[in-house]
């Protein structure tokens, strides 16, 4: 095996201790909040004129 700290043993080793310490529970909250942190900065980085379009649209829908 090759020199260095990430070796896919060492990795591998890394998240079975993790998921002893912490359990699958934590893992899947970490992984939901990540995901939703992702898609907030990929919609905050659209263009506001297309969020403001979008939200006028549901307004008038919601009207009728």
């Amino acid at each position: 095996m090759g020199e260095g700290l990430f070796q896919p043993l060492h990795l591998i080793l890394l998240v079975a201790i993790a998921l002893l310490v912490f359990g699958t529970g934590k893992f899947t909250a970490v992984g939901k909040g990540l995901g939703e942190g992702i898609r907030n900065f990929k919609s905050a980085m659209k263009d506001p004129e297309e969020d403001k379009d979008k939200k006028d649209k549901k307004e008038e829908e919601k009207k009728s």
